[in-house]
């Protein structure tokens, strides 16, 4: 249930820049790209790019773009004016290739908290034979495979790196709404497995008819944005319900945890809110909500 808030942030987040940002419109920006590549990318005297960002495939015209970008953006501060955003994204300072590093970090801290908890909670302390342990063990998978895409996605800005971080957190969200009403209600238990494979195959029809329609009828940031806030508050709602159900029939302080960790991911979330342009050029309200996601994943492991 961590992973799946957490990455919805990323919807709302992405939803809101797709459109052109002021950065790449500006005729000084552009000016500055052309004059950049006809000096450094023309003819066979190229200016060499360093191994290690080659190796992430920074090409000449995009290591202009990202020049360029910082030109502006000093000139811009010299002159008391904002900050703006350039291909939907603030002006970051990159370490060793990497355009993201804090999130990239943060990304990786998500993992490892998911990591952990399938090595060192699920796996170890959850007997083999319980049968909801399948369930917790495939929950701890697809937040790894989120937050892996995530950190891939913020190492490198790619068309191939967006999609797969849109599909790896649309995954880990359908998943969560998946499993929550498994948890709630039990559809793991052996009289209700008709229920269960019914589930099973309405989530699997939504997953596949949401990469399907994003893939081969519109890359449509908005209606990604909407599906995954519905799938989200639902599964938010579900258990919130279930924690308060819980402990007034039982009054026993483990029914709190499920509605703790998702009023601590919901203040997680209010960062996308915050937008701001990046402290120190690292740290943003995008990279400060992966690091704002890591304690509710530990807390929910417990």
């Amino acid at each position: 249930m961590v992973t799946v808030p957490g990455r919805l942030g990323a919807a709302l987040l992405f939803a809101s820049l797709a459109a052109a940002s002021i950065g790449d419109r500006l005729p000084e920006f552009r000016e500055c790209v052309e004059i950049c590549k006809q000096q450094n990318c023309a003819g066979p005297d190229q200016t060499p790019i360093p191994l290690h960002h080659q190796l992430l495939l920074w090409t000449c015209p995009s290591e202009c773009d990202y020049a360029c970008q910082h030109i502006i953006t000093s000139a811009r501060v010299a002159e008391d004016k904002p900050v703006v955003q350039f291909h939907g994204k603030w002006p970051f300072i990159r370490v060793l290739g990497i355009q993201e590093p804090m999130s990239v970090i943060f990304s990786i801290g998500n993992f490892l908290a998911h990591y952990d908890g399938l090595n060192n909670k699920v796996l170890k302390r959850i007997p083999a034979t319980y049968t909801l342990r399948p369930f917790y063990v495939w929950l701890s998978y697809f937040g790894m495979i989120a937050w892996t895409l995530s950190a891939v996605f913020h190492t490198r800005d790619f068309a191939v790196t967006e999609q797969l971080d849109y599909f790896g957190a649309g995954a880990s969200v359908l998943y969560g709404l998946y499993y929550t009403p498994v948890r709630i209600w039990r559809l793991d238990r052996k009289e209700k497995q008709g229920l269960l494979k019914i589930w099973t195959g309405v989530c699997v029809a939504m997953y596949v008819a949401h990469v399907t329609y994003l893939k081969m009828w519109a890359w449509d940031y908005t209606y990604n944005m909407a599906a995954n806030v519905v799938v989200g508050m639902l599964q938010n709602g579900m258990w919130s319900w279930y924690s308060w159900h819980k402990y007034r029939s039982s009054g026993k302080a483990w029914a709190v945890w499920p509605g703790v960790v998702v009023a601590s991911v919901l203040c997680a979330m209010s960062l996308e809110l915050l937008d701001f342009p990046p402290i120190w050029g690292a740290l943003d309200a995008h990279s400060l909500w992966h690091l704002a996601t890591i304690p509710p994943a530990v807390l929910w492991y417990k």
